[in-house]
C-alpha cells in the first residue's frame, strides 16, 4: 500500500517505530528504503517526540475481534494509545481472513510468551534464572482497544472498527450460500 501510493506520485514521509527484541521494523525499513522512499527509524521510546510531526498511523493486525479490538505485535496498543492522545487517526490495514468472533479484553488473558533470554541482553541480568524473586516475560502480542482504531483498510475497503461482526456475519453468510 505504501509503495504503490510512492508509485503514484503521492508526496509523504515513513517514520517507522521499532521495538526490542525483534526489532521487525528493520525489515520495514531496508524494504522502504531500496524502493526510494523517505524514512525515519526511531525506536518506540522515542513515539511521543515523533508524533507531534505525524498525520496517519498506520498499524498491522495479526487479528481482529468482533468487539472491533485489534491484536498486534506488542508496542502495537502503546503506539495507537499515543496517536489517538495527540489526535492523530489511527488506520489499521489487514485482511478479512484477520476477522474473528473471538473478543479479548486485555493482553494479559491470552496472549503467546516468547523466550524470556530474548530479553536478556545485559549483563545485570546474567544468572536471572537462579533469582527466585525475578521472573522476565516476554509477550508477542498486545490488545488495542476499539476506541483506539480510527478506520480498518481491507480488501473489502475502509471500515470503522465498529463493522467487524458485520464483515464476520456476511462472510459466514457467503460461505454457507456455497
Amino acid at each position: 500500500m505504501i509503495k504503490k501510493a510512492f508509485d503514484m506520485g503521492k508526496k509523504f514521509k515513513v517514520i517507522i517505530v521499532d521495538s526490542r527484541p525483534l526489532f521487525e521494523g528493520k525489515v520495514l525499513l531496508k524494504r522502504l528504503i531500496k524502493h526510494g522512499l523517505d524514512c525515519t527509524y526511531v525506536l518506540l521510546t522515542g513515539l511521543s517526540y515523533m508524533l507531534r510531526s505525524v498525520s496517519k498511523v498506520f498499524l498491522g493486525a495479526h487479528a481482529m475481534l468482533s468487539n472491533g479490538a485489534m491484536v498486534s505485535r506488542v508496542g502495537s496498543a502503546v503506539v495507537a494509545m499515543m496517536a489517538h492522545a495527540f489526535n492523530v487517526p489511527v488506520i489499521v490495514v489487514t485482511q478479512t481472513y484477520k476477522f474473528t468472533e473471538r473478543v479479548q479484553l486485555d493482553s494479559i488473558c491470552f496472549n503467546e510468551l516468547d523466550d524470556p533470554d530474548k530479553l536478556v541482553t545485559s549483563f545485570t541480568l546474567k544468572g536471572y534464572k537462579e533469582l527466585p524473586n525475578l521472573k522476565i516475560v516476554n509477550m508477542i502480542y498486545d490488545v488495542t482497544p476499539i476506541e483506539n482504531v480510527t478506520l480498518v483498510i481491507t480488501e473489502v475497503g475502509m471500515i470503522p472498527p465498529t463493522s467487524v461482526p458485520v464483515v464476520l456475519r456476511e462472510y459466514r453468510a457467503d460461505i454457507t450460500r456455497i
